[in-house]
């Protein structure tokens, strides 16, 4: 089929994965139009107009490629040409192992590259209730926020109530504003992250300690919070557990936190020589470092509640936040259930889906279904059926869980982890520990990636 004739694939929302799947079409010859209802609707958790805006610098977490399943799959969507990932390494921030990013650069760049490529089209504006029939290819992508006219539709047009929960924004701190007097710089055993300079000493956190009694007191003080009180219909939506609240983990036992978010491994404090009993860490949030994010405190708690609160932690007693935490409702669909192995809707398969409305939590998890959503209905739109990435893959793993894989009665959100990728063979994990079984699942996933996208190759370039 010629390029000018082909008819667009109308994307949905201009989030993360969005963003990747408009870009992979665009990249795969097909034309596209990208459909972003900011700034005309806004939603609760986006503060601008930027394509693929995050809420956090952190929000990549782990790019340990080897040990982390989320660092292999950044890896792998780095070998499939992502946009999000290529955005996200030209503005790395310094972060012990993880990718952290400058969220308005990164965003900047998504949103530059998208309007530099003649295949894309962007339209601003809300596109309430189900697509029209003309648009014969369609990938929504309207992410956890999806608005109420278009959530309606779905439910109508499949049947099936879509899942809720709530996700968690932490705060951001000021970096003048924190007592350098009590705390120091240091990441986890010493480790360097990608965005750190050359000769970097893993000194890429800010850490506060707390003694026995300062921890104490804080517990007591967060079960003792007042909270923002739920909507009548919001107040039975379980929390995702990767995401709960702080108050929330303090209420399931009095070391809950300190084996969590405020766990002390791998941290010594120059001023005493040892271990604290607890540590809050704070992680850069801008290229600048004039902002610091709270690692791990998402909170619904009350705004003033959160200053009286938070400035109990040595080194913030005097802390200026920029940003305060909160919440905002998250809808997913029941994946297993609804779509098929293409991400398509077995109810009208015109529609496909990605990103986090399939139930796939994080980000990066986000943009990779959005990568394979732009894959498929780019294959399908020159009249082929585009294979699935191998199950031993993190892409592959990650869509066979959200599309079969997952049991549809107790489905809920998950994070790419290498649970979910087919074990080794006997022969290949003979005695292995769980450290070793690690690298060895990321070098065969890497390996079948490979094969993958060279099968693919040639069938791209007709």
């Amino acid at each position: 089929m010629n390029r000018s004739e082909t008819r667009p694939v109308h994307v949905i929302g201009g989030g993360l994965a969005g963003s990747e799947a408009a870009w992979q079409l665009a990249r795969a010859g097909v034309p596209v139009v990208l459909h972003e209802m900011r700034p005309f609707r806004r939603t609760e958790a986006h503060a601008t107009d930027g394509l693929a805006e995050l809420v956090c610098s952190n929000s990549f977490r782990s790019d340990d490629a080897s040990h982390n399943a989320v660092g292999l799959l950044h890896e792998e969507m780095r070998r499939c040409g992502s946009l999000i990932l290529a955005a996200a390494d030209a503005h790395k921030l310094p972060a012990g192992g993880a990718l952290a990013v400058d969220r308005e650069a990164f965003s900047g760049e998504v949103t530059a590259r998208l309007q530099a490529e003649p295949l894309v089209t962007i339209e601003r504006g809300e596109v309430a209730g189900l697509p029209p029939p003309e648009w014969d290819q369609v990938i929504v992508a309207t992410g956890p926020l999806t608005s109420p006219a278009l959530a309606e539709a779905i439910h109508a047009l499949t049947g099936e109530d879509s899942l809720a929960f709530f996700d968690a924004i932490a705060p951001i701190v000021y970096r003048d504003s924190i007592d350098m007097e009590r705390a120091w710089f240091q990441s986890r055993y010493d480790k360097s992250g990608p965005g750190a300079a050359a000769g970097s000493d893993g000194a890429d956190y800010i850490n506060c300690p707390l003694d026995r009694a300062q921890y104490e007191a804080f517990v007591e003080a967060l079960l003792a919070g007042e909270t923002t009180e739920f909507k009548e219909w919001e107040r039975s939506t379980p929390y995702f557990e990767g995401c709960l609240p702080i108050e929330v983990m303090a209420a399931r036992g009095r070391d809950t936190l300190r084996y969590g978010p405020m766990k002390p491994v791998g941290l010594t404090d120059p001023r005493t020589g040892r271990r604290p009993y607890a540590v809050v860490q704070l992680r850069q949030d801008n290229a600048l470092g004039t902002l610091y994010n709270i690692v791990g405190f998402q909170t619904k708690l009350k705004y003033g509640e959160q200053i009286r609160i938070f400035r109990m932690i040595p080194g913030l007693e005097r802390a200026e936040f920029a940003r305060l935490g909160g919440l905002h409702r998250n809808t997913f669909l029941n994946s297993p259930r609804l779509l098929d192995s293409r991400l398509r809707l077995r109810a009208q398969p015109r529609l496909r889906f990605a990103g986090q409305i399939t139930g796939v939590e994080g980000y990066v998890e986000s943009a990779a279904i959005g990568l394979l959503a732009g894959r498929f209905a780019a294959a399908e739109r020159r009249g082929m059926e585009a294979p699935a990435p191998p199950p031993t893959t993190a892409l592959g793993a990650l869509l066979g869980h959200i599309t079969g894989g997952a049991d549809a009665r107790t489905f809920q959100p998950m994070n790419v982890n290498f649970g979910l990728f087919p074990p080794l063979p006997a022969a290949a994990a003979g005695r292995k520990g769980r450290a070793e079984r690690k690298p060895a699942l990321a070098a065969r996933a890497l390996a079948d990636l490979d094969r993958w996208l060279n099968a693919a190759a040639p069938a791209a370039a007709e």
